[in-house]
């Protein structure tokens, strides 16, 4: 069976995030959770450079697109203010509902790339939709 070459990373994204929550949860037990998230995003920041520098992938800033440069801060600033939300739910409430409720982001995804990316709309995708969409109300409700 041949996968997709990005199967693997998705796969990977969904156990790392995973562990965020778990590791997020016991992190943020009897601390800020805005602190907890500028100390993760401190290591997040090393560790990515880590791996552009091992890599050999820096590129000049005066060298990156302004169009794309401008929808990834957009997205960082996007990315910051989830995890601010993230880290306090995990300080109000068990793992267990919060990482479920966080993957409406998968909802909220796809209606986006339909709206604005033109993407086209599926039966498959608005099974999954509802499948997910359902399973956040059973975990949260």
């Amino acid at each position: 069976m041949n996968l997709p070459a990005w199967l693997p990373f998705a796969f990977g994204s969904a156990l790392f995030a995973g562990m965020t929550a778990i590791l997020g949860k016991l992190g943020v037990a009897g601390m800020n959770s805005n602190l907890a998230t500028f100390i993760r995003t401190i290591v997040i920041l090393f560790v990515t450079a880590a791996i552009l520098s091992w890599r050999r992938e820096w590129q000049l800033p005066e060298n990156l697109p302004p169009k794309p440069l401008t929808f990834l801060l957009l997205s960082g600033v996007a990315t910051g203010l989830s995890w601010l939300c993230y880290y306090r739910a995990l300080q109000l409430a068990p793992a267990s509902l919060v990482a479920p409720v966080d993957k409406l982001s998968v909802v909220f995804a796809i209606v986006m790339g339909v709206l604005l990316l033109g993407e086209p709309l599926t039966l498959k995708l608005v099974l999954g939709a509802v499948l997910i969409l359902s399973g956040v109300m059973v975990l949260a409700f």
